[in-house]
Order: C-alpha cells, then sequence, then structure tokens
C-alpha cells in the first residue's frame, strides 16, 4: 500500500486516491458469501435487471463489520484522518455483466438522516425508499470521506468511475455548467481488493457495462460532525463498534 502521506496529499490537491492490495482474496471471498446469504426481500433491497443494491448495508448484513474494518482499512482511516471519524453510510452496488445503468457527473451532495426538520442551511430534502436525505451546509461535505471497497476488477468496460481531478475545491458545482475547455476527465480503474477514496465534492460519474465483467462496490460514508439536534445521522455508528463487532 501506498504511504499515508501520499494519500493525503493526494485527496487534497485532486479529491481521491486509490490504493491496491487492502483486502486479500480470502477476504473478499468471505465478503462476497456474507451478502449472498442475506434475505434479498426486504425494503432496503434494490433488483432490476441493470442494478442490485443493498441500502444501510452493514445493518443488513452485520457479518460484514469485522471483514470489511480490517488491519490494513483501519490504519488507513486512522491515519489519514484521525480518530473521530465514524460511519454514516453503507451501500453496496452490484453492477451486472450486462448493465446498461450508467450515472452522469454529479457531486453527493446529500447526507441520511433520521427525520425531516425545519432546520436553517439544510436542504433540499428527499425520501428514497423510506429514507430522508438532505443536503446539508457546505462544510460539512468538505470534511466528509467516502471509502469505495472494490470486489471486482474495474476499469473503463465495467464501469469504474470517472472524475474530475480537483473539483471538489470549487464548491457546489453543477454538472451543466462545467467547461470541458478546462477540465479533464480521469477513468479511475481500481483492482479486486483496493480501495478508492474520494471527497462526496468531487464530481464523478459512471459509464454504461460494455464488457462481460462484474462490478461490485462495497461504498462506505464517514463523517466526524455532529449535526444540530434533534437530527441526527440514520446510520451513525462508532468505528471501535464496528472493528469489533460481535457474532454472537
Amino acid at each position: 500500500m501506498k504511504g499515508t502521506h501520499n494519500i493525503k496529499e493526494q485527496l487534497a490537491a485532486n479529491g481521491f486516491s486509490i490504493m491496491e492490495n487492502v483486502f486479500t482474496p480470502e477476504e473478499m471471498n468471505l465478503m462476497l458469501q456474507a451478502i449472498e446469504t442475506v434475505d434479498s426481500n426486504k425494503p432496503s433491497f434494490r433488483k432490476t435487471t441493470d442494478l442490485f443494491a443493498i441500502r444501510q448495508l452493514l445493518k443488513e448484513v452485520p457479518l460484514l463489520s469485522t471483514l470489511v474494518f480490517n488491519t490494513n482499512l483501519n490504519t488507513v482511516i486512522a491515519s489519514v484522518f484521525g480518530e473521530d471519524y465514524f460511519l454514516v453510510k453503507s451501500i453496496y452496488f452490484d453492477k451486472p455483466a450486462q448493465s446498461n445503468w450508467f450515472v452522469a457527473y454529479h457531486q453527493d451532495l446529500t447526507i441520511s438522516v433520521d427525520r425531516k426538520l425545519e432546520i436553517a442551511g439544510f436542504g433540499p430534502w428527499t425520501v428514497k425508499q423510506d429514507q430522508f436525505a438532505v443536503q446539508p451546509p457546505l462544510d460539512i461535505l468538505q470534511s466528509n470521506f467516502t471509502i469505495r471497497i472494490h470486489l471486482d476488477d474495474t476499469d473503463e468496460n465495467n464501469g469504474a468511475l470517472k472524475v474530475i481531478p480537483g473539483s471538489h475545491l470549487k464548491g457546489i458545482y453543477r454538472p451543466e455548467t462545467i467547461d470541458w475547455s478546462m477540465e479533464t476527465a480521469t477513468t479511475c480503474n481500481v483492482p479486486k481488493g483496493g480501495i478508492m477514496i474520494m471527497k462526496p465534492l468531487l464530481l464523478h460519474a459512471s459509464n454504461r457495462t460494455t464488457s462481460h465483467s462484474k462490478r461490485r462496490v462495497i461504498h462506505l460514508e464517514f463523517s466526524n460532525r455532529s449535526l444540530v439536534a434533534p437530527l441526527q445521522w440514520s446510520e451513525k455508528e462508532s468505528l471501535y463498534a464496528l472493528q469489533n463487532h460481535s457474532l454472537d
């Protein structure tokens, strides 16, 4: 794995960093086995011909917690971001081999919360599968980060993220205002067992799948910010609890 100093520099300048070999093939297989054993008929599961997704993943598949938060990932989080961060969202995405699903350029501007309240600086609001989401004040988004764990080799042929380096430094950056004479897109190829760390304000997109390869990703979001009471993060979980999750 690359040094954490390099990760900090890349995140600050570009808004993302890629690390290889964070997880072993055995750990990858155990994660996939855990996901495949759960009942997929719950409201938090989304199944179409193009996508299989699980929201609130670590609540639905608690066995994953100790597999995901292995020594390597724990070291990266502590070294790059410090001890005060906690998990605020977990999602599993499976882009099937024949998927025609694509995502246009966007920033991740919303957070998942436990209720809808009229609070200054929070809005607009949405509800997806009984989950409240809201755009928070900009400083919360600027402090958050995302880790994407890649369960398959991912490249431009099976839906690897395309990003605009440095776009996280421009605040709310509407896709329709992108000046392509000034911006350059980068495809983030990530090998199986690797991770991509990114800032939520980084503009990113995903193409349709053109190969016969799956693209399965565990998407984790982290924050170190408290919300305005009584508003709470809907999936808040301390890293200590996740790292020491009991299987009893």
